[in-house]
């Protein structure tokens, strides 16, 4: 007997697809009694049907790893507990690079994995042969082997954690289709109060009240959002496969990746798939996704598909003579940066998200509930999922026309080389500081961070203005040099427009911002405090700089991409708190002169003021007179040298900049760009929020315990500071330094202590000061004090070598601050 749609439910999930299906058993397994998730046709009948279902561990960052290796877990168990067959097995797989810098980029992976705990083997040409013969191994550079990766039955998969959670009390209905989701204001937020829902078949409706709803709706899930306001930035792409005959005595087979010819290749039932992540890929339903799609599929594109499979018969010539019985074209959803939306949006409190899975959706689902559902529980993550938290995306990104022209390209690059700092090539210019033609107009070669366009370095005369990529030394390599050198031993000028700029302003400001920030806000005006935004437990959820502009009013700067983050933050707390919160960030232009001549600089760039130390200490910012306009200038410094961030009404940035210029001939100042300003900070071992210091980072580990006032009464956090410093820390983040001036360090490369993986390095730049490359790590240190630690062995590893490296708790440039503060 079928039971009616109950008219209140804890939580209603929209969409059940495997993301869907996987919220509902883990809100189930919680306790969660009365769920209830709605399908508006079938489970499954969107595109967990016809996924390939591959299931691997690795991905690019620790915790993401952490969600993939939970999902394998989960489906390995899911058969037993339900009796649904999942088809899941542990077959292995290989990835082969054909190039040089390929395999520099699945080594690298491979030193990655295990930094992460994931088991893997770098492959000899013998081994790969052994492993899988079929392969022809023309062009063999290099290969890799998980051997715990693994494949299942995508449709199965979701079956049956919709079993499991129907066995412990969720309703799941399908043929049913939400049509509204409604809100209510609750504390001055919108807020979630329920949904209608519609049967096409028989035309009944009805309304659910509920606190909480989940867009699971994979495809449709971005035009579900828009109707609420919601900014769910995703793409529908074609996505391509074939299916082979039977071929006969094929046995099981590891799955193949070969990513230098876009392809992958996956044994099942004696037949092979062969997929493609081919570079420019065809975006499908930009009038909509029709609504009666299920179980459907694309017209057949064999033109588009065949460069693949030339590759392909040659790299596998089994497959020339193999019958081709399936030729499947499915569409997938893309994100904008190819990393899945999960968490709950800003815009609507109590709305969460889980979609745009960007062809990795049975592989991540199971630990995407998992966290989404623990995220509702207890109204925070498990962990750090800034990766995929739909905060980081902005608002303009859900622009139609930018996720089609974006689309084109995210699906390729899953394929494409990794390279550190590739740039993406689609959808760029929406967002130009005033200063962009001027920049560009002296060799400004731009890169991409939240749709800004920003100077990362300038090209000489008769260089050209574009990346080369490469593992190893780019070809802008030396004009960061010197960049970096100009900061360190001249003056240099960067463009900061992009941070972002949010104005707290009223009667409660100083009260307000007390409570969020661990630093003391009771400051006179003028006054400049580095700060946290501190969680319950302690751990960052921004990282920010806080300027007291009058009585009433403060300015909190922050990096580009984690406005949206820190405007739902401030929001969230804002409570009874008599403060307007607005995003300011287009409203000023900052340009950021640093270095030992800075002063001399900006004495000549604004004469009218007194630039002495003893009239504008470090930490402070003042109203000034530049050229004919105004501006306010700001001292402090993220590249540890003497210097001013200069505030410019957007109006004025045009003739700032020039003044600023004009002065600066006399002085040889140095246009520089923003990875001068990274090996600058790295040096001085400043953290980069998202990297070095996320929401699970305790403060005090981190090393930012003097940015805390416990003094101070009441705010978010204070309990768990206080109780850290009672029980010791449990690691430490640590900088270094590596002995030989020539291997590169990026992110996430095994530190390891005395011959023992330990931790990962956080971020990674070259030290044009220091000589050698320079990353930041956490290394677990509990019972012990800095001196033992510090009297280890240090080396990190790249690409399977091991480094030697100095390590070092205080600053290895400058470490105390003299430079700075001069």
């Amino acid at each position: 007997m079928t039971h009616p749609i109950p008219t209140q439910a804890s939580a209603v999930i929209i969409g059940g697809g495997i993301a869907g299906c996987s919220v509902a058993y883990h809100l189930a397994k919680l306790g969660w009694k009365d769920v209830v998730l709605l399908e508006r046709k079938q489970l499954t009948s969107g595109t967990t049907w016809h996924a390939a279902g591959l299931i691997a561990q690795l991905r690019a960052t620790r915790n993401m790893t952490r969600l993939s290796k939970y999902s394998q877990e989960l489906y390995g168990e899911l058969e037993e507990e339900t009796g649904v067959a999942t088809g899941f097995r542990r077959n292995g797989s290989i990835t082969v690079a054909l190039t040089d810098e390929r395999r520099e980029e699945i080594y690298r992976q491979a030193s990655m994995a295990r930094a992460f705990g994931v088991e893997v083997n770098e492959l000899a040409l013998a081994d790969l042969q052994s492993l899988y013969p079929h392969i022809n191994p023309d062009g063999f550079a290099g290969a890799v082997h998980l051997p715990k990766d693994g494949q299942g039955d995508p449709g199965n998969i979701a079956l049956a954690l919709a079993k499991g959670a129907r066995m412990r009390g969720a309703q799941i209905r399908e043929q049913v289709r939400v049509t509204a989701i409604h809100e209510t204001v609750r504390n001055g937020r919108r807020a979630v109060s329920g949904v209608t829902w519609e049967k096409d078949e028989t035309g009944e409706s009805g309304t659910i009240g509920t606190d909480f709803v989940v867009n699971c709706a994979g495809m449709w899930a971005a035009e579900l959002g828009r109707r609420n306001g919601v900014c769910v930035p995703l793409q529908a792409c074609e996505h391509f496969y074939i299916v082979t005959e039977n071929i006969a005595g094929l046995t099981q087979l590891p799955t193949l990746r070969v990513p230098d010819e876009c392809a992958y290749y996956k044994e099942d039932a004696g037949k092979i798939l062969l997929g493609a992540f081919e570079p420019v890929s065809k975006p499908w339903g930009m009038d909509g996704i029709p609504d009666d799609f299920c179980f459907d599929q694309l017209p057949e594109d064999f033109e588009h598909f065949a460069p693949i499979l030339e590759q392909a018969v040659n790299r596998m010539p089994l497959l020339e003579s193999a019958g081709i019985h399936t030729f499947f074209n499915g569409p997938e959803s893309f994100t904008p940066d190819d990393a899945y939306h999960l968490g709950e949006a800003p815009e609507v409190r109590g709305y969460f998200v889980a979609a745009g899975f960007n062809s990795v959706g049975i592989q991540s689902s199971g630990g995407a509930g998992m966290a989404l559902a623990h995220w509702m529980d207890r109204g925070y993550p498990p962990f750090d999922l800034s990766d995929v938290d739909i905060r980081r995306m902005q608002p303009f990104m859900g622009n139609r026309t930018y996720l089609v022209e974006r689309a084109k390209e995210t699906l390729g690059l899953l394929y494409a080389d990794h390279f550190p700092y590739r740039q993406k090539a689609t959808a760029r210019g929406v967002r130009r500081a005033p200063f962009h033609d001027q920049f560009r107009a002296r060799g400004a070669v731009f890169g991409e961070t939240a749709g800004w366009e920003r100077p990362n370095w300038f090209a000489v005369e008769g260089q050209e203005r574009e990346y080369r990529y490469s593992w190893q030394r780019q070809n802008w390599f030396d004009n960061s040099a010197a960049e970096h050198r100009a900061i360190r031993e001249n003056v240099g000028l960067y463009d900061m427009t992009s941070f972002g700029k949010i104005t707290v302003d009223g009667r409660d400001a100083e009260a307000f911002l007390n409570h969020v920030c661990g630093a003391d806000m009771s400051v006179s005006v003028g006054k400049i405090v580095y700060t946290q935004f501190l969680n319950d437990h302690a751990g960052i959820e921004a990282d920010v700089t806080v300027s007291r502009l009058s009585e009433t009013c403060y300015l909190v700067v922050t990096p580009a991409a984690t406005v949206v983050r820190d405007m739902s933050w401030l929001t969230r707390h804002r409570g009874d708190f008599a403060v307007s919160i607005l995003d300011t960030t287009a409203a000023e232009g900052v340009l950021a002169i640093m270095g030992p001549r800075a002063r001399d600089l900006m004495q000549a760039a604004a004469p009218w003021q007194d630039w002495s130390n003893d009239a504008h200490p470090f930490g402070t910012a003042r109203q000034i007179e530049i050229g004919l306009g105004l501006a306010r200038a700001h001292r402090v410094s993220y590249v540890g040298e003497l210097g001013w961030e200069i505030y410019v009404s957007s109006d004025q940035c045009a003739h700032v900049l020039d003044t600023v210029l004009d002065a600066g001939r006399a002085l040889d100042l140095k246009l520089c760009g923003l990875h001068a300003m990274d090996s600058c900070r790295i040096e001085k071992g400043f953290r980069h929020f998202g990297h070095d210091i996320t929401e699970e980072d305790h403060v005090l580990e981190a090393g930012l315990g003097f940015a805390v006032k416990t003094s101070k009464p009441d705010f978010i956090g204070r309990d768990a500071v206080l109780r850290r410093k009672e029980e010791g820390l449990a690691c430490r983040m640590l900088q270094f330094r590596l002995t030989d001036p020539e291997p590169l360090l990026f992110h996430a490369e095994p530190i390891l202590r005395d011959g023992q993986i330990v931790g990962h390095l956080t971020s990674g730049a070259y030290g044009h000061t220091l000589g050698g490359a320079v990353g930041l790590g956490y290394v677990p240190c509990k019972g012990e004090d800095a001196a033992r630690l510090l009297s280890s062995h240090f080396e990190i590893e790249i690409a399977g070598n091991r480094v030697t490296a100095e390590a070092s708790l205080k600053p290895l440039y400058d470490p105390g601050s003299a430079r700075t503060k001069s």
